[in-house]
């Protein structure tokens, strides 16, 4: 595995974010348990957000709005352990006036531990639906997976 920065960093169009599995993120028997993939696939999400330049607390802070997690799909495939290393892979899959859809992979080494895909949806500060800022759809638009 090769050394990450803080907020993971883009491979081509898709960003990799690293983790180590801690005990705090296991159940009795040594396996993270199952919400724990929720919170590692969030924060891959966020940073890949900070790595393409969007700056979701500016945002939030001066008034325009937020994402709001609208639908979210996880499948397990394997278990993950206590002291492994993870890699989440999160690539940008659409992107909407005022959504987009991610879709994630939890991987130790080159299998597949969980996958799960996102459909955020910005919202305004009273949680109505709105169109992203244009800087967030400038930031989106070289990422955008064109592959299948």
């Amino acid at each position: 595995m090769h050394a990450l920065s803080a907020i993971g960093r883009f491979h081509g169009l898709e960003h990799h974010f690293g983790l180590r599995v801690y005990f705090e993120d296991t159940d009795l028997t040594g396996v993270v348990y199952h919400a724990n993939y929720l919170r590692y696939m969030e924060r891959a999400r966020s940073d890949m957000l900070l790595a393409a330049g969007v700056d979701q607390r500016t945002t939030f802070e001066s008034g325009e709005g937020a994402y709001a997690l609208r639908s979210i799909h996880l499948d397990y495939r394997a278990p993950a352990r206590l002291g492994e290393e993870l890699i989440v892979v999160s690539r940008l899959m659409a992107m909407r006036a005022a959504a987009v859809v991610i879709q994630q992979r939890v991987m130790r080494d080159e299998t597949i531990v969980a996958q799960g895909e996102v459909e955020a949806a910005f919202v305004s500060p009273t949680g109505r639906p709105r169109r992203q800022p244009a800087a967030w759809i400038a930031a989106f638009e070289p990422l955008l997976w064109k592959g299948n």
